[in-house]
């Protein structure tokens, strides 16, 4: 199969297309032809070298995590899905190719009049954003802020927060803030003053607060809501220097916050923009822009 992938950590342009074997389903697992794939900030992370500590590599090596295509293999011990069905979820292989494989409780069916690329933007996001909501205990009631809330996690959290029965003040950049407007978040920008313009709108502060920018915002985020106890980071490598929790890793069963999406989507109540499409070819341009941080949404691969 037809597969982006690097041999070497660096830049970009060490990820590089080239024939990959393809991946088959095993017992507990289906294999999917993909249809569009997930690019995500960790993945940049882990080709730049930066993770080589925690996640050392066996080269070459296929990038990503996330996908959404049609099944064309099914493993023993699954049910519930057949060949031809159409689903997104998270992979047990690189998804960054023709094929990849995805276990069992790791996908959802995409709700049929979902395009392909805004089904594949779905599994990190959703799964992210519903468990450091639940982490924080996020309830009915309280104001939540969350800082960097146009990024594909950041988009989730503030509505399924939102959905929630919370008051939500997103931090952006100002080109994003109508578009937080739409989805009844209150826009603020981030940077210097955070403390002052969230205050003009919630003068007693927030009850949570949930980092996914990872911009150096934590002593902001833990005035304003009170405390550490009280804020959560995605993103920020420094959370333990503030005494803030880091949450990371994925749930050993992300199907409830995949299965709410869909219904979501279905009852067009939830919605996550694709900001850009690239063929497969171009997974370096795709890493280049990611790399930038000003991004509404997600960047999709297309490998065909």
């Amino acid at each position: 199969m037809k597969a982006a992938q690097f041999s070497e950590y660096g830049e970009p342009d060490v990820l590089r297309v080239a024939e990959a074997p393809e991946p088959h389903a095993g017992a507990g697992q289906i294999r999917v032809t993909v249809h569009a794939i997930g690019v995500n900030p960790w993945e940049w992370k882990v080709r730049s070298g930066a993770m080589r500590a925690f996640l050392p590599l066996e080269f070459p090596s296929i990038p990503g995590g996330e996908v959404a295509g049609v099944v064309d293999e099914i493993g023993d011990g699954i049910t519930g899905v057949s060949v031809g069905d159409e689903v997104f979820g998270f992979t047990t292989t690189g998804a960054y190719a023709e094929y990849a494989v995805l276990a069992v409780n790791q996908f959802a069916h995409k709700p049929p009049a979902l395009p392909w690329p805004e089904a594949a933007a779905l599994p990190t996001a959703a799964e992210t954003a519903y468990r450091a909501l639940d982490e924080l205990g996020v309830a009915e009631g309280q104001t939540v802020l969350v800082n960097g809330a146009a990024g594909g996690v950041g988009l989730a959290a503030a509505q399924l927060a939102r959905l929630r029965g919370t008051t939500v003040i997103g931090t952006a950049s100002e080109p994003n803030h109508d578009f937080l407007r739409s989805l009844g978040v209150t826009p603020v920008n981030y940077g210097d003053g955070l403390v002052e313009r969230v205050r003009k709108i919630a003068p007693s502060g927030v009850d949570r607060a949930l980092d996914v920018a990872g911009r150096g915002g934590l002593p902001d985020l833990i005035e304003l809501s009170h405390g550490t106890d009280n804020v959560i980071t995605i993103a920020d490598p420094e959370a333990q220097k503030y005494g803030v929790r880091f949450s990371s890793g994925r749930s050993k069963d992300p199907s409830p916050a995949l299965d709410q999406v869909a219904r979501l989507i279905e009852q067009d109540t939830f919605t996550l923009p694709v900001a850009e499409t690239f063929p497969l070819e171009r997974a370096a341009d795709a890493h280049r822009i990611s790399q930038t941080g000003h991004i509404r949404g997600k960047l999709i691969l297309l490998p065909t």
